[in-house]
């Protein structure tokens, strides 16, 4: 259900913006707005190929790295830009608590003190020092619209261009995040067309990072505007290289809201990450749990909010204490050490020699998958067993391959599976994390059928193919 926020406090909250210490999430200001009815599933855009990808890059809807290995985003947000002087112990720390990357707050200058070229340069070099992916984001855009310093994604896209050169040849390691939640409750229909036009003018400006765009309605997109509109922004982009960001704060306060949110998009190819969310917040209580085992049954990308310096009221948003790693808050233990969270769930990106096997040949031979069929005519079982023919144990695998017709899955035990129409992307439980140099796992499922039932023609482990055993 949708909460109400009273007069006085979008004032109080929004004069709460005006200086650094006093910053919160941005979703401090997101308001809910009408019921929501159902709407279209949005459609996808052209699946897209890796050719002359430099760096990060979408393809059907995931997000791959310069080797087209997948990669996903388990972090944290850090404000750098208010502590500075706080960024290169934090970025430590975070990496030692397991993330893979860290989402960094910048200024464009039209709001605070802009972060030059130079600086973003060490902050990028701090990063890849310590083995994190960055996601570069420009914060002077929050609530543009309703909060009335917000600077528009014009001027946005004007910075980034501006620092350049601390961005051009790095696309292995940084994500461009174009404007933190720009748009507020007011005028919100403008997102589609502006991030269009700020998509436009960063290509043609020479960035070919992935650029990742934050929904409006301060970020949470009650409205569903980049929901609806996702798959036009795609298309508009010649690289066809675009993650969308969701911020999930009170709107999102129940399982149903979480998995529908994300199951649209994971249904269209879109590739989306949860790029803020909390334990609890002041516009209603996000349900972190669902958050978290959602974003690991659909293996997209989550970064929390945020490792320390909070103010005005949510300090309980501070994943550590006063950023000490040694004091870490109830939110702070949940989002790295709980259920689905950061230890649980982080590979490093295989850029730093992480992920899977980094060795580049996609030939077979690391895998040997069994497909056991029991059909019966409308519906069948398969008992699928994944050997790891390699000389190295393989945790937190990724299983692709596709039916051979009109098959539908029911049920799965041992795994975790997504379907899109005959593509099938399966990741495990906890328990089935790992597989052992010369191990194996195995996992079931049930579906229904019509037509040809056979076992699939091909299977793919983390990227590489398997050979198929009888």
């Amino acid at each position: 259900m949708r909460r109400t926020r009273a007069a006085a406090a979008v004032a109080a909250l929004l004069a709460a913006c005006a200086t650094p210490l006093a910053l919160s999430p941005s979703a401090l200001a997101a308001q809910p707005g009408p019921t929501a009815q159902p709407a279209p599933t949005a459609q996808p855009a052209p699946p897209q190929q890796a050719a002359d990808a430099p760096g990060f890059h979408i393809q059907n809807g995931r997000l791959l790295d310069a080797d087209n290995r997948d990669f996903v985003l388990r972090g944290v947000n850090h404000a750098h830009t208010w502590y500075p002087d706080r960024t290169d112990q934090a970025l430590a720390d975070i990496k030692a608590k397991g993330a893979n990357s860290v989402r960094v707050v910048l200024s464009t200058g039209d709001q605070w003190t802009r972060n030059d070229t130079a600086d973003v340069a060490h902050v990028v070099e701090e990063c890849k020092q310590n083995r994190l992916i960055c996601v570069l984001e420009a914060h002077d855009t929050t609530g543009y619209g309703e909060a009335g310093a917000a600077a528009p994604l014009s001027k946005a896209v004007d910075y980034w261009l501006s620092i350049k050169d601390a961005l051009v040849g790095q696309e292995k390691y940084v994500l461009v995040n174009i404007g933190n939640e720009p748009y507020g409750n007011a005028n919100y229909g403008a997102w589609t067309g502006d991030t269009k036009t700020a998509v436009g003018r960063l290509r043609a400006g020479g960035l070919d990072h992935t650029l990742m765009v934050d929904a409006p309605n301060w970020g949470q997109d009650w409205s569903f505007t980049m929901r609806d509109n996702a798959a036009a922004v795609m298309a508009a982009d010649p690289d066809r290289n675009i993650l969308f960001d969701i911020h999930m704060y009170g709107v999102y306060d129940t399982p149903a809201e979480v998995s529908d949110y994300l199951n649209r998009y994971v249904a269209a190819q879109l590739p989306i990450v949860v790029g803020e969310f909390g334990d609890m917040h002041s516009d209603g209580n996000p349900d972190e749990d669902a958050i978290l085992a959602a974003t690991r049954s659909l293996d997209l990308g989550f970064m929390g909010w945020s490792w320390s310096g909070n103010g005005s009221g949510v300090e309980y948003l501070d994943l550590v204490r006063n950023f000490d790693a040694n004091a870490p808050s109830d939110w702070g233990k949940r989002l790295f050490d709980g259920a689905d969270g950061i230890k649980a769930t982080a590979k490093e990106a295989g850029v730093f020699g992480g992920g899977t096997d980094p060795d580049p040949d996609p030939g077979s031979g690391a895998c040997a998958v069994t497909y056991r069929l029991s059909d019966w005519g409308s519906s069948f079982n398969a008992d699928i067993t994944v050997r790891n023919t390699s000389d190295r144990q393989i945790d937190g695998w990724k299983l692709d391959f596709a039916f051979t017709g009109q098959q539908k899955i029911n049920s799965v035990w041992n795994a975790r599976a997504t379907q899109n129409g005959t593509a099938v992307h399966v990741t495990p439980e906890s328990w089935t994390h790992s597989i052992p140099a010369g191990g194996q796992v195995s996992f079931g499922l049930n579906g229904s059928s019509t037509g040809t039932n056979t076992v699939p023609a091909a299977f793919t482990l983390d990227g590489r193919t398997c050979t198929i055993s009888s």
